[in-house]
């Protein structure tokens, strides 16, 4: 889809930062970024650093949320984006499972960026809502898995009413 490749261009640019700056402020000043965007996978990192730590000397928790919620999120927005009709997309479910401290830069993936078409094109076909679960998993340089998470989307498309 054009509009997809368009999100999935602007995604992989240095424009990106502004959004996160503009709509996303928090995980743009504790460091998230998106590293790489396409079609099937996202990848996302969140740093160690100050603004991201808490107490215990490893990464906060919720900055591990945001960079998983990014890396599926992106995903979601590349198939919503421009899209006719439009698609709203809201997560309607989160789970996390915390394996080891993140004391380095931690590297969330998500691939499941053809799940995440379909489903898109499902809400637009059936005009019913859909709802998707996505998964990413963070790591360290080392490849030691820190963190899985899930997040469902829900997908609907706005539809003309038919009356």
């Amino acid at each position: 889809m054009e509009s997809a490749n368009e999100f999935i261009q602007l995604a992989n640019s240095s424009r990106f930062k502004f959004f996160l700056l503009r709509k996303l402020p928090s995980a743009y000043f504790s460091g998230v970024r998106l590293k790489t965007l396409s079609e099937d996978a996202c990848l996302v990192t969140v740093p160690f650093k100050w603004f991201s730590q808490n107490p215990f000397r490893s990464t906060y928790f919720a900055c591990l949320a945001m960079a998983a919620e990014l890396s599926t999120g992106a995903l979601a927005m590349a198939q919503v984006y421009k899209r006719k009709p439009a698609v709203s997309m809201l997560v309607v479910k989160m789970e996390a499972a915390y394996f080891k401290k993140a004391t380095e830069l931690t590297i969330f993936t998500c691939n499941n960026g053809a799940e995440f078409k379909k489903s898109v094109a499902d809400a637009i076909e059936t005009g019913e809502s859909q709802a998707l679960t996505a998964y990413s998993e963070g790591r360290n340089a080392a490849g030691e898995l820190i963190a899985r998470f899930s997040f469902t989307w829900s997908f609907k498309a706005k539809l003309p009413n038919a009356g």
